[in-house]
């Protein structure tokens, strides 16, 4: 025998050992490995198996929710629900004191109008008024003719006349010219049609039966009218 042959015996039982102490190892990382996996099944079932009662988790959560009510905030909230309903009720109380009181002041405008109006008819009234109080005497007194008592009703008449057409005038209310002027529905009410000749003009106004007014812009009453049409004179 060599003298390698004892070192060369040895080395290959230390590879032996080695060999074997390797394949202990692995054999129990397997086994540990095993034994890991085997026990997560146990924990993933027993995690649903505590989540599988819908009772033990709805219920407490729900007396958390009716116990989390505070006494306090329900008591505030009623009172801000009571200040809101009372300034509505203000509110609605004050809207209808003032409609109330925009009627009754259009009310007072409305009759300060007419007042004017009527105050400024009083001197006319007047005027008509002394004319036939002049025309009854000139007819009781013998020694005035007829004639002379018929001249101071229509003086009296004429004046009275002039005064209120005056008054109108300073309310800007004037009256339409009619005659001659082409008919126009804005100005005019056609309540006749009057045939005229070839040389007459169609569509025109020739008689005024009812005077018309406009204060401004605005017409207060349309003139009555009598329109000319084609035609013969016969066929009216």
């Amino acid at each position: 025998m060599s003298a390698n042959g004892p070192s060369i015996q040895y080395e290959t039982q230390l590879s032996d050992l080695y060999k074997r102490q390797r394949s202990t190892l692995t054999d129990k990382k397997t086994i540990e490995t095993l034994d890991g996996e085997d026990a997560l099944p146990n924990e993933e079932e027993a995690t649903p198996a505590q989540n599988s009662s819908p009772d033990v988790v709805e219920k407490p959560v729900a007396s958390v929710s009716d116990e989390s009510e505070d006494p306090q905030d329900s008591e505030s909230l009623q009172k801000e629900l009571e200040g809101v309903t009372d300034r509505l009720q203000r509110q609605v109380a004050e809207f209808q004191n003032y409609r109330r009181r925009t009627e009754q002041e259009k009310g007072q405008m409305v009759l300060f109008g007419k007042s004017m109006v009527i105050q400024q008819l009083l001197d006319v009234f007047d005027d008509f008024h002394r004319s036939i109080e002049a025309s009854n005497q000139a007819q009781e007194n013998s020694d005035v003719a007829p004639l002379a008592a018929y001249e101071s009703l229509k003086s009296g008449v004429e004046l009275a006349y002039q005064k209120l057409m005056d008054e109108l005038k300073k309310m800007d209310v004037v009256p339409l010219s009619v005659v001659g002027q082409p008919f126009d529905e804005e100005l005019h009410e056609a309540v006749m049609q009057q045939p005229v000749g070839e040389d007459g003009e169609v569509g025109v106004v020739i008689t005024e039966i009812q005077r018309g007014f406009r204060m401004g812009d605005k017409v207060l009453r349309h003139a009555k009218v009598v329109v000319s049409t084609g035609g013969d004179l016969g066929e009216a």
